[in-house]
Formats: C-alpha cells, sequence, structure tokens
C-alpha cells in the first residue's frame, strides 16, 4: 500500500553549526523544486517544495518559510489518496526550527499538526485541530522534518563520508547518520545532474512513502553550489518508489 507520512526522524548533536548570513544560503525565496513520483514503472503523483518570502517585518529576526506539498494522481487515489502540505519556519541564521506545521490528508488519515518550538522554555509543544496534545523537552536548537532536508543542502557533501544530522516532529527527537557515496551522472526529467547519493540510516526513518522493514532510501544532491535534490528513491512495502526533478524556478545565481 502506497502511503505518504513524510516524517524523517534526526537528533540534534551539540555541533549543529549555524549560518550567520542569508546571503551564504543555497537557496532564497522564490525556489520552487517540482518532482513526478512514480511507484515502481507506474507514475502516483507529485510533489513540490519551495521557499517562501522571507517575514522580512521581523526586520534582523525575520524568520525563513518553507513549504512542501505532495498529491497523488487519479490512479494513486483509487487505492491510496494523499492530499498534504507541510510548512516549516525556520530563524533567520537557518539554525533552528520554530514552528512546524503539517495538514494531512492520507487515506482515511486527516490530522491537522502544529509543533511549536519554545527554546526559553526548552520544550516542544504539540498540537493536533488546535489542541495540545503533548510537551516534549528539546536542545538549544533543532530543525523539523522539513527544515532538515534544506540544511542538508548548507554543507559541504564529500564522498565517502558521514554526517549526523538533527530533527525533531514535535513527538520525537533521534539522531541518524547519513552515509554519502560517490559522484554519479543522474539522468531526471529536469535534466542530467552529476550528484553525490547520500543513505540514511534507517532505524527509526520514515520517508515520503512507508518503506519496508529493510528498505534502503537514497537522496541524490547536485555536486555543486545549489546542492539540489535531484532524485529521491526507496523501498516501500509492495516495490519501490521514485521522485525525481521535473522542473527547478527561482534559482539563486552563482
Amino acid at each position: 500500500m502506497i502511503r505518504a507520512t513524510v516524517c524523517i526522524l534526526f537528533f540534534f548533536p551539540a555541533f549543529l553549526f549555524a549560518v550567520e548570513l542569508t546571503n551564504s544560503l543555497p537557496f532564497q525565496p522564490g525556489e520552487t523544486l517540482r518532482y513526478d513520483l512514480k511507484w515502481g514503472f507506474f507514475p502516483v503523483g507529485s510533489a513540490t517544495m519551495k521557499v517562501l518570502p522571507m517575514d522580512e517585518d521581523a526586520g534582523e529576526n525575520g524568520f525563513h518559510h518553507l513549504s512542501f506539498s505532495v498529491r497523488t494522481n487519479e490512479f494513486a487515489d483509487a487505492f491510496y489518496k494523499v492530499r498534504t502540505n507541510i510548512t516549516s519556519v525556520v530563524d533567520r541564521s537557518f539554525s533552528k526550527s520554530m514552528r512546524y506545521e503539517k495538514s494531512q490528508k492520507e487515506g482515511k488519515t486527516k490530522r491537522e499538526i502544529d509543533v511549536l518550538f519554545d527554546y526559553d522554555a526548552g520544550k516542544a509543544s504539540y498540537f493536533e485541530s488546535k489542541k495540545m496534545v503533548s510537551t516534549l523537552s528539546i536542545p538549544s536548537q533543532v530543525l523539523d522534518p522539513l527544515s532538515i532536508a534544506y540544511f542538508f543542502r548548507l554543507q559541504e557533501l564529500k564522498p565517502s563520508t558521514e554526517t549526523i544530522l538533527p530533527t525533531c516532529d514535535g513527538r520525537k527527537v533521534k539522531m541518524i547518520k547519513v552515509r554519502t557515496g560517490k559522484v554519479e551522472k543522474i539522468r531526471v526529467p529536469a535534466g542530467t545532474y552529476k550528484a553525490i547519493g547520500t543513505v540514511p540510516e534507517m532505524k527509526d526513518l520514515s520517508g515520503v512513502f512507508k518503506k519496508s522493514p529493510d528498505g534502503i532510501l537514497r537522496i541524490w544532491y547536485s555536486d555543486d553550489s545549489l546542492k539540489l535534490p535531484v532524485k529521491i528513491s526507496s523501498k516501500v512495502i509492495v516495490g519501490s518508489f521514485n521522485a525525481r526533478l521535473v522542473s527547478a524556478e527561482g534559482l539563486k545565481k552563482n
């Protein structure tokens, strides 16, 4: 069964480094990445990642706003209909999440999730349908499942290395290692890229689709200054899925 959970769990290590200048980020407001989704040979839907305008009214304290949406097509709707939207608010230095929202419509599951990160109190508050469900102790800096995908683009990607990546979805904090592979030539609808494949440890990890117990998630980032996620591949319960970059708009110029 195809399933969209869009939830990646990591824990924060003490050495998380901040990006002090907005200009040093490899992405900018207006960046829009569109993907097609395939289950085996069958097209099953599309996904979009966007960098939204910053909250400039807050001056130097302006926040980054990110969004992710995934929807299945008519074919997949007959098996498991998905209309999920996620937004993330990250501080200006891109070192910690401030808010995480998820409107989840997947099969019979319908949930409105809101996570607020309070670093003064050292906790994350988890809401469903505007009602507080739980609180969780968090470290002084932590990222949510969507912002972590952008944070990984801030680092220099080198073949055959390991990186500890952090995240918190409001219910758990986890820590995993991400191993990088070699530089490969990857062909997707948007073009051909030299890209570095990354493989996160699969323990306590869920991807865009529910994986099989022994599944492996791979994400290829372009081997350039933008580090675009050009392809995602993973095993699922009854096969495998691929998300391939179809178009990239509003990219930051080198």
